[in-house]
């Protein structure tokens, strides 16, 4: 069956089509007023810190899972403190790796660095720094009131509490989005190896003459007492202003569910609000019950995170029964920041693992954007040297190679801003490493088809024909080409981390790009252009003359055989 030529008759309506997405692209950039695209760690600063796990119940083994699960809670911890395109990823079978633009290495140690299990302990007495003990007089003696009232703070004389929800502010949590966790892996009471206490002894343990001892001759900043679960423990708060003799853990981090800081109704305060599965709901129950008929501070407990003090809030005597419900507030002087680091610690703070500190790199913001300005420079001379050999080869034809590179570029560039914006996706210096790759793939495609027309030409057809049968021949094997490299890139992609995604990513995308580009720019250009006297006619250094199409048919450039003429099974 005969097509005509008129199949082929509007490329000037193809042309403007894909300018008006392009446009309708730079649009939507001009409305969010966001023109240059997010850059990744090693392109904008940051650091990366490398954590190394051991299994704290001493088996040696480090469980897939449980590996997994901390992964999980340390993104949700970084995610928490509202540090944006954070990466955490696991590497090989006991290691995590954090990366984190914008964030310097001691902060970002401070951030992700106290990893140990998270535990709720008794407070047995609390002194200044110092060493001496303090008065009765000094230690949080607050009483918890129905309605919430304020923040919790380890320091004695914060006032900090803890009490039931009240309904007004119970209502105020249920209208907020509660973050969720991953299921965490069941585990026994925490306990030292080969040693297991009920809860109701933990609750009658006492002191003994040496850990009073220890308590009263320790100083902030001595060496660390061991975080041993069933034993006292001899520590200090975070400010190192006041240091806490406790008892044995009473509840483990990983039986809080979920931790909000929120401001209850008819308040102005912030308090942090807490919910307990199942079996951490019955031991909060009874441990609150015991530790409202105590006297200050053996009524507080001590929420303890790698071994220092988080907070320390105490039960108001009226709680004789126990919290009950699973549900409870921490109020005291907090500050939105403050009850907002409290409740990230709390509800991402406990892991099924404990971690050291492997390695902690730093990216300057200067040394990223040397890295920046040096992968720009390898992209321009790539360009350069693709174009200097499209002038040499191609001769005038180059103005297609280089509009085409310029339209790619200028897509390629939208693009990646509007994923920034919308996805989240962070260029990186792999990801520029990929931009210039593909460079080579669009002067691939082209060379496929130019090529392609010399063929048709050598074989006697004239330009207008040569250009037409040669694109339905050699858009297969752009096609082709173009699949290989996209499939290539989605392979990578998927068993890739880090930044090597990165350069998986705009692989793709870009060759995706390019078939766009050859498609709906490369080939109706060139149909136009071999339409035009200069082009069409095979004037000198046109690159359609017919010495250098490698022909002396003179039908090469003769416009009138195409006339009305007929393509039949690629034939004219």
């Amino acid at each position: 069956m005969a097509t005509t030529s008129r199949k082929h008759a509007h490329p000037l309506r193809t042309l403007v089509i894909f300018a008006l997405v392009i446009a309708g692209f730079y649009t939507i950039i001009a409305v969010s007023g966001v023109w240059m695209p997010k850059l990744g760690l090693d392109l904008r600063g940051g650091s990366t810190i490398t954590l190394t796990a051991s299994n704290s119940t001493g088996s040696g083994q480090v469980d897939a899972k449980s590996l997994e699960l901390a992964r999980t809670i340390i993104q949700q911890r970084v995610d928490g403190y509202g540090v944006g395109e954070s990466e955490v990823t696991t590497s090989g079978d006991r290691q995590i790796v954090v990366s984190v633009p914008n964030v310097q290495k001691d902060d970002l140690v401070r951030l992700v660095g106290t990893t140990a299990q998270l535990y709720f302990r008794k407070v047995y007495n609390v002194a200044a720094a110092t060493g001496s003990v303090a008065e009765p007089s000094a230690t949080p003696s607050a009483s918890a009131q129905p309605s919430a009232s304020a923040t919790a703070s380890a320091e004695p004389s914060a006032s900090a509490s803890v009490s039931s929800p009240s309904p007004s502010a119970s209502s105020t949590a249920n209208k907020r989005p509660l973050p969720s966790l991953p299921t965490p892996v069941a585990s026994p009471r925490p306990t030292t190896p080969g040693e297991t206490k009920p809860l109701a002894d933990l609750l009658t343990w006492t002191p003994s003459d040496r850990d009073n001892s220890d308590f009263e001759t320790y100083l902030c900043g001595d060496t660390n007492f061991p975080d041993v679960t069933t034993e006292a423990l001899i520590t200090c708060d975070q400010d190192k202003a006041y240091k806490y003799l406790l008892g044995p853990a009473l509840i483990p981090g990983n039986m809080v569910t979920r931790a909000i800081a929120a401001v209850p109704q008819n308040s102005v305060a912030y308090v942090v609000q807490l919910e307990f599965n199942n079996q951490g709901a019955a031991d909060f129950q009874t441990v609150t019950a015991h530790l409202a008929t105590q006297t200050s501070p053996q009524n507080q407990f001590g929420i303890v995170l790698d071994g220092q003090v988080i907070s320390a809030p105490s039960v108001a005597s009226n709680y004789t029964a126990g919290i009950a419900g699973g549900k409870a507030e921490i109020s005291g002087s907090f500050t939105q920041k403050s009850a907002q680091d409290l409740a990230n610690i709390l509800s991402y703070g406990a892991l099924p693992l404990s971690f050291d500190v492997s390695s902690v790199e730093n990216v300057s913001a200067k040394l990223g954007a040397d890295q920046l300005q040096a992968g720009i420079i390898a992209g321009v001379i790539g360009l350069a040297l693709v174009l200097a050999y499209s002038i040499l080869y191609y001769r005038a034809l180059a103005v297609v190679v280089a509009a085409s590179l310029v339209v790619a570029f200028g897509l390629t560039w939208a693009l990646v801003v509007l994923l920034g914006t919308s996805m989240g996706f962070a260029l990186n210096l792999p990801g520029i490493a990929g931009a210039i790759v593909a460079i080579g793939v669009t002067a691939d495609s082209f060379i496929i088809y130019f090529e392609r027309i010399r063929d048709e030409a050598r074989e006697g057809r004239s330009l207008r024909t040569a250009i037409e049968t040669g694109w339905q021949r050699s858009r297969s094997t752009i096609l082709a080409a173009d699949s290989v490299s996209l499939l290539s890139a989605v392979v990578l992609f998927i068993i890739a981390i880090g930044a090597v995604k990165g350069f998986a990513f705009t692989l793709g995308l870009t060759t995706l790009i390019d078939i766009a580009v050859v498609f709906f720019f490369t080939h109706p250009m060139l149909t136009l252009l071999g339409r035009t006297k200069f082009f069409g006619e095979g004037h000198r250094f046109s690159g359609f003359e017919a010495q250098h199409m490698g022909t002396t048919n003179p039908p090469l450039h003769n416009s009138r055989r195409t006339k009305g003429a007929a393509v039949v099974g690629g034939e004219a």
